[in-house]
């Protein structure tokens, strides 16, 4: 959809960092999972961009927690890439426990297939063992090597996103149910997380799953990577990045409080301990955007 098309900022830009700048140099998408990747895949993506020699767009992302499958011909994470263009390639990225940054330059595209949290533990056991990688898809799925080239060979957007979510559905057929079951129960309780503010521990959660939170904590770790504590507080700074994204100041005050920290003092010290700036500067850098 390209950026004239779409509202300023909506779900699109959920963890992407000054999105108004990103929406400056490239063509992002979104497109629907299919009803057999309903709690496993949130959603895929696809972006392109195209450009001037000698310019480069450095896109930082405060990612949610969740895995993506990539095909296309995107630069590894990092702010000094080597210089492109890049190879087509299919890639597997995992649950990034820190802020990532993708630099962009020359032309490119790349189509993924985002996991919910949790949903990526139907196809893995586990996931914790993955986090912060960006390696060959074949390294962690059974897929065909020849994936890449069919992806490339269809037209632009939802098309090659069927493809990649056609391979992953095959893949969960030699999967046991009863672990498919599992990631979606994960998904469902790691939702309520990011939608209810009113979470902020680890035994509402697992009274919310029917749980304990020991069984709780293995299911996160096992399914999302990382655990529930972990999980609600992503949810939280991204909340409070979002808030701040079209460069309005608001009373800070008031959003620490909303978003379950003891006082303006933690949220600001979480905030810039994670995106490397305080609240403040990162509205001001909205603004200036």
């Amino acid at each position: 959809m390209p950026a004239a098309d779409r509202p300023p900022f909506d779900d699109h830009t959920r963890g992407i960092l000054q999105p108004a700048r990103m929406f400056r140099v490239v063509d992002f998408d979104r497109y629907p999972a299919p009803p057999e990747l309903e709690g496993l895949i949130e959603w895929f993506w696809s972006v392109r961009w195209d450009l001037p020699a000698g310019e480069s767009h450095r896109q930082p992302v405060l990612a949610t927690p969740a895995v993506n499958v990539s095909v296309g011909t995107a630069p590894p994470p990092g702010d000094d890439p080597l210089p492109g263009p890049y190879p087509l390639a299919a890639k597997f990225n995992g649950v990034t426990t820190a802020l990532t940054v993708r630099t962009l330059s020359g032309t490119g595209w790349n189509v993924a297939a985002k996991s919910t949290t949790g949903g990526f533990g139907a196809w893995i056991d586990d996931v914790q063992a993955v986090n912060d990688t960006h390696v060959e898809l074949t390294d962690v799925l059974a897929v065909e090597d020849r994936l890449p080239l069919a992806v490339a060979d269809r037209s632009w957007g939802s098309d090659r996103a069927k493809l990649i979510g056609d391979a992953l559905i095959r893949l969960l057929d030699s999967r046991p149910q009863s672990r498919i079951d599992r990631a979606r129960e994960v998904s469902l309780i790691a939702a309520v997380a990011e939608q209810d503010r009113s979470i902020g521990t680890v035994g509402q959660l697992a009274s919310l799953g029917g749980v304990t939170s020991r069984t709780l904590q293995r299911m996160f770790t096992s399914c999302a990577g990382v655990s529930p504590t972990w999980v609600i507080r992503r949810f939280r700074l991204i909340d409070a990045a979002e808030r701040v994204r079209d460069g309005r100041a608001p009373d800070w005050a008031a959003l620490a409080a909303d978003l379950g920290y003891a006082d303006q003092a933690h949220l600001s010290r979480d905030f810039t301990a994670t995106i490397g700036m305080s609240p403040g500067a990162y509205a001001s850098a909205n603004r200036s955007a």
